[in-house]
């Protein structure tokens, strides 16, 4: 939306890492069966701006499980107006830690399930 644009009028880059995060906790967060908090992101690239109007779609890759921890690797994928074909526009890796009801870091229960990646 136009309210999200930056002063060049481009889909401002924090919009999207909120985006990209807020997917990356639900993925997380199935994962963990448990609530999650984001401790890290690394390794953002933003090749492509995202431009008003433009379909946003975020993909999450697991990438590894941890004692409390989930890697994730995120991509958004952006659908220009009268385009058939997708873009990479941003993609990295966010780092989620899995909390118990007070907020302190818990073991991620895995109940005998492999999680490939």
């Amino acid at each position: 939306m136009p309210a999200d644009t930056n002063a060049n009028g481009d889909i401002f880059g924090g919009w999207l890492l909120s985006q990209m995060d807020l997917g990356g906790g639900v993925f997380a967060s199935k994962v963990a069966k448990s609530r999650t908090v984001t401790v890290a992101i690394e390794a953002m690239n933003f090749r492509k701006a995202v431009y008003v109007g433009d379909l946003v779609s975020v993909h999450a890759n697991l990438v590894r499980v941890g004692r409390t921890s989930i890697t994730v690797h995120l991509e958004a994928w952006v659908l220009r107006r009268r385009e058939q074909q997708s873009i990479l526009v941003t993609d990295g890796n966010f780092t989620y830690v899995s909390i118990d009801d007070q907020g302190r870091p818990q073991p991620i229960q895995r109940d005998g399930a492999t999680i490939s990646t």
